[in-house]
């Protein structure tokens, strides 16, 4: 029997192979982290993309939303121009017989000896001016339009006594309150002679 001896150094073998398995383990762990690392990036770039593409979206959807929004707008300001026109017309077509009402109260209101000369309308002011025989008519005068439907609030301006052609008489200035609606709407003044 022979007897085998080895005279290579056996740690320096061992120191070799252990030497291998750490390179090895070493490219296996590089190529583990590349792999890695490559599979982040990708999925990392594709969350961007993907949360562009959304951005993107929403931005194209937000100034499809701000153009309804103008048009809405718009339509609102059409809508409230049409029914500033509607309740102009409800309202000139309310008041249509008030101007006549209006006259006809004057004429029923006005007594026997009293003639007007000037009419005006400011708004629910109304100023009449007239020449009366005597002071008692425009008191009269007065009476009546304080217990009229159409006027209220009746106030003697100026009454001055003047020498006409056969006798005394007084020009008279009244200021009275329209209760009618068309005198309400009115924004002008109105001069009648």
């Amino acid at each position: 029997m022979a007897l085998r001896i080895n005279l290579l150094d056996w740690r320096a073998e061992r120191r070799e192979l252990r030497k291998r398995q750490f390179f090895q383990m070493l490219a296996l762990g590089g190529l583990v982290g590349v792999i890695v690392a490559g599979s982040l990036y990708f999925h990392a770039s594709g969350a961007v993309e993907h949360q562009r593409a959304r951005n993107q979206y929403l931005t194209q959807q937000v100034a499809e939303i701000d153009q309804k929004i103008k048009e809405i707008e718009g339509l609102e300001r059409t809508r409230d121009n049409l029914l500033a026109r509607m309740r102009v017309i409800e309202t000139l077509q309310s008041s249509r017989s008030a101007s006549v009402h209006f006259f006809d109260e004057v004429v029923n209101t006005l007594p026997e000896g009293v003639s007007l000369t000037l009419l005006r309308q400011k708004g629910t002011q109304v100023t009449i001016e007239g020449v009366a025989d005597s002071n008692g008519r425009v008191s009269a005068y007065m009476k009546n339009l304080d217990a009229s439907e159409w006027f209220d609030d009746p106030r003697l301006v100026v009454i001055r006594a003047t020498e006409a052609g056969r006798g005394r008489a007084s020009e008279f200035t009244l200021q009275v309150k329209s209760r009618n609606q068309a005198a309400e709407g009115a924004e002008g003044a109105e001069d009648i002679q």
